[in-house]
């Protein structure tokens, strides 16, 4: 099982012909990605009560998502709006005061050890935004220390809700360390580090203890550092865009769903990593790539199956 720690919101769709709320928040998007590609999938989330949460809770639980560690909380649920330009880009802005998301206590977090997890994901704003943000990453810590699961984060940063690019530098320098396998995209690596060059960040995070550093880089694909010092570049896979709604989060959840089949993630999780091969890294992006690739086809967070995703890869093959 995958646990995916982090918030759950509502995407506001803001298009030319109207608005539509539908389920979204970065670690939501990933854990539905990771359930329709078959992976078990447990959300630990704070879930409001009102009814923008109540509709959270029905869309991850018709997509088999577990929401058995998941908190009913009587804060409000967050609110996302994604504004789409003619191309399907999305711009976003947050409602996020007071919200339900990021209020956990150390009291809410469930015990890992005994547990079916391999691996835990989280990131984006629920490792930013205190109170929080702190209790997380003490989840991590505990866990980097225990040895027993894969942890994995995105950073997804959000320039326009936490603004201070001196801190979240100190931020991203205190929690990469805590993770096994850190993503990025291309934008966050520009913001975050105007000065520095990809390369030199994934290959600092290395040395800081991370096993693996990707970075996505939008239509362009992505590229991936492995244990072994390597690089590895998958091209961006061609699609007809709709939005990029929920792409990044669909990227991470075929990524670690792909690492999940290769038996590549639990306990030993450095070990696990260093047994990739080469040839199965290039499958790992590959996956990945399609399923965000297919994701772009669609309108919002919409991640394909693992049928869906089977088929486009073969016929590339």
């Amino acid at each position: 099982m995958i646990v995916v720690a982090g918030e759950a919101l509502i995407d506001l769709v803001v298009t030319a012909e109207g608005q539509r709320a539908v389920p979204g928040g970065s670690p939501a998007n990933v854990a539905v990605t990771l359930a329709r590609l078959d992976q078990p999938t447990r959300l630990l989330a704070r879930l409001g009560t009102d009814e923008y949460g109540r509709q959270v809770a029905e869309h991850l639980r018709a997509n088999r998502v577990d929401l058995g560690w998941a908190v009913r909380a009587e804060e409000p649920t967050s609110v996302a709006v994604a504004t789409l330009d003619a191309s399907g880009q999305a711009s976003y802005e947050f409602r996020l005061a007071g919200a339900a998301d990021w209020q956990w206590t150390p009291q809410e977090l469930p015990e890992l050890a005994g547990s079916s997890a391999t691996a835990l994901h989280t990131g984006s704003l629920a490792l930013a935004l205190a109170p929080g943000a702190q209790v997380l990453e003490d989840l991590l810590a505990r866990e980097r220390r225990r040895d027993a699961l894969t942890l994995s984060i995105d950073l997804n940063l959000r320039p326009s809700i936490v603004t201070d690019r001196t801190s979240e530098q100190e931020r991203v320098r205190r929690q990469v360390p805590l993770a096994h396998l850190v993503k990025a995209s291309d934008e966050d690596l520009a913001w975050l580090y105007p000065d520095r060059s990809v390369s030199d960040v994934m290959a600092e995070w290395r040395v800081a203890g991370a096993c693996c550093a990707v970075v996505t880089r939008g239509g362009e694909g992505a590229w991936l550092l492995a244990p072994d010092g390597t690089l590895h570049e998958q091209p961006g896979v061609r699609a007809t865009v709709v939005d990029t709604v929920g792409a990044g989060d669909s990227f991470t959840g075929g990524l670690l769903a792909a690492l999940a089949d290769l038996d590549a993630l639990g306990d030993r999780p450095t070990d696990r990593l260093t047994a990739v091969t080469a040839p199965q890294w290039g499958a790992v992006l590959r996956q990945a790539a399609t399923v965000a690739a297919l994701t772009c086809g669609r309108q919002g967070a919409d991640p394909p199956t693992r049928a869906e995703v089977n088929a486009l890869l073969t016929a590339a093959s």
